[in-house]
């Protein structure tokens, strides 16, 4: 297939003398960081989850120098958002008096509440349970805080007593990019934001 990208054009040298320029090179290698981009998108389960297993290691051990939840958050989200290439949207929101309230978070500008009862966030929260949504157009209440945002994954975060006090959320540009070991991943990594003693 390289040998299909081959391009020669001739371009006028500052001197006027004309200067043939083989594009071959620079198509091959736009070629080669295509695949390998769509490759770290694309990661099958097992290398997922030996990603996320490091990750899991880097959080916990990060975890030890905090007793402060809000800054355990705060830590997980940026490992996360700079380790999957996939995530476009990373952070909590958390219940604040009722109201579901955006907590530490990376990526474009975030919607601060959330309304109730509304999107797949409320949908974490009022289920109590992980929701994977593939396509967040199809998922009926869907709030668009960026309308970059293609797929979503949501999971509860539990405090010390067990009672849900918020969720991780995380977004990606392209469709169906969450999946089980996604989901089995974040669950372990959110758990830590209270027992990472």
């Amino acid at each position: 297939m390289l040998s299909e990208i081959h391009i020669v054009g001739k371009r006028t040298a500052p001197n006027g003398i004309e200067t043939g320029t083989n594009y071959t090179l620079s198509y091959c290698l736009l070629y080669i960081f295509a695949l390998q981009y769509t490759y770290l998108l694309i990661m099958d389960g097992e290398k997922k989850a030996r990603r996320y297993k490091r990750l899991y290691q880097q959080i916990e051990d990060l975890l030890h120098k905090s007793n402060n939840p809000l800054s355990a958050m705060a830590t997980i989200v940026a490992v996360l958002h700079h380790k999957m290439e996939y995530y476009f949207w990373t952070g909590f929101y958390l219940l604040q008096k009722g109201k579901l309230q955006v907590g530490p978070y990376q990526g474009s500008l975030a919607c601060i509440d959330l309304a109730r009862d509304t999107g797949v966030c409320w949908a974490g929260i009022i289920n109590k349970s992980t929701i994977i949504v593939p396509d967040v157009h199809q998922f009926p209440g869907h709030i668009a805080c960026d309308s970059r945002s293609n797929s979503e994954v949501v999971i509860p975060l539990l405090d010390r007593d067990g009672e849900i006090i918020g969720v991780l959320d995380v977004d990606s540009e392209l469709k169906n990019a969450f999946d089980k070991t996604d989901a089995e991943w974040l669950e372990k990594i959110v758990k830590l934001v209270y027992n990472h003693d």
